[in-house]
């Protein structure tokens, strides 16, 4: 693929896989029909961004097989810079079935993933040159978990990153099911957490991480252990969000039904990430993570919701929480 000559406005690092959603209610077991799509938090991101117009790269692994050959199409068709995507010969590319619910409850997921291409990569992954000409790389939990080849790799590119006077942004995204015990996840991801500029945990999930309840003392921990932002979600009664001057509250959007939660936090990365790429302050970003992350939940698929332009200024018109 030619080099885009274009500065690069997001690096991101992490495991794609093709995606089955269920067509009809019930056990996965009992399911005959799935809809194929995307799935991975970091894929969802570049995807998200991608839309609003930035450029974003993504380096991960794939399989030369029917599921890498159609995550690698779904790159191109996004726009999304994936001369940095090995396609690796051994190793197959992982993929998860996700069931229907109706009622909004979080959808069942079984992941096919384990000894992926994706959880191979390595140091000799890193893509050196890219830190000359990048904005931000962003990268989550989920990727840190994947094994501990990808641990390393990610942290080289968060240190690398940091040295080159890029910003690094962060999503906890806990999966205790990758990781070999709690303790060793909580030490990890908040290693990854202090060497960031911006923290974007779950309340519950930045009450695991740091000990702490109330969202201004989950952000308090991340900005005494060297985060610059930190912006918290807390579902549909918005965000909360803290530097070391200022701190606030946003409202969350009006959701009528729900119809798939996941990708709602990785849409909000979105928001934010590219709320302040184009110059807004933190409390507008936040406002943005909560309006996209509303519009997610209302689309079935991982990627589905993630809007453009014209469907984003919608989404933010939306009726507010409150």
């Amino acid at each position: 693929m030619p080099k885009n000559t274009r500065p690069l406005d997001v690096l991101t690092v992490g495991e794609a896989m093709a995606l089955f959603v269920a067509d009809t209610p019930g056990p996965l077991s009992s399911v005959e029909k799935f809809t194929r799509t995307s799935a991975g938090a970091e894929l969802n991101v570049a995807v998200g961004l991608s839309r609003l117009g930035l450029k974003a790269a993504y380096v991960s692994r794939v399989v030369n097989d029917l599921f890498g050959q159609f995550l690698l199409n779904t790159l191109q068709a996004e726009g999304i810079d994936n001369q940095h995507v090995l396609v690796d010969a051994q190793h197959p590319t992982g993929f998860m079935l996700k069931s229907c619910e109706l009622t909004g409850d979080d959808p069942k997921i079984e992941y096919f993933r384990k000894g992926s291409a994706a959880s191979c990569m390595g140091l000799q992954d890193n893509p050196v040159s890219v830190f000359s000409q990048v904005r931000r790389l962003h990268v989550s939990g989920i990727s840190v978990a994947l094994s501990d080849s990808v641990r390393e790799l990610v942290l080289h590119m968060v240190a690398q990153a940091r040295a080159a006077g890029v910003q690094v942004s962060f999503d906890p995204n806990l999966r205790p099911r990758l990781w070999p015990s709690q303790a060793l996840m909580v030490q990890c991801l908040n290693a990854v957490a202090a060497q960031s500029d911006l923290v974007m945990p779950g309340l519950s999930e930045g009450q695991l991480l740091t000990g702490q309840h109330a969202p201004q003392d989950v952000a308090a921990y991340y900005l005494d252990h060297g985060a610059r932002q930190v912006v918290i979600k807390l579902g549909p009664q918005g965000a909360y969000f803290a530097t070391h001057a200022e701190q606030g509250l946003v409202p969350g959007f009006i959701v009528e039904r729900v119809v798939d939660t996941v990708g709602a936090g990785d849409g909000f990365a979105v928001g934010v990430i590219s709320a302040l790429l184009d110059g807004q302050d933190l409390a507008e970003a936040a406002l943005r993570g909560n309006a996209i992350g509303a519009r997610v939940v209302q689309f079935r698929g991982d990627c589905e919701g993630l809007p453009d332009q014209a469907q984003l200024a919608q989404a933010l018109a939306g009726k507010r929480v409150g």
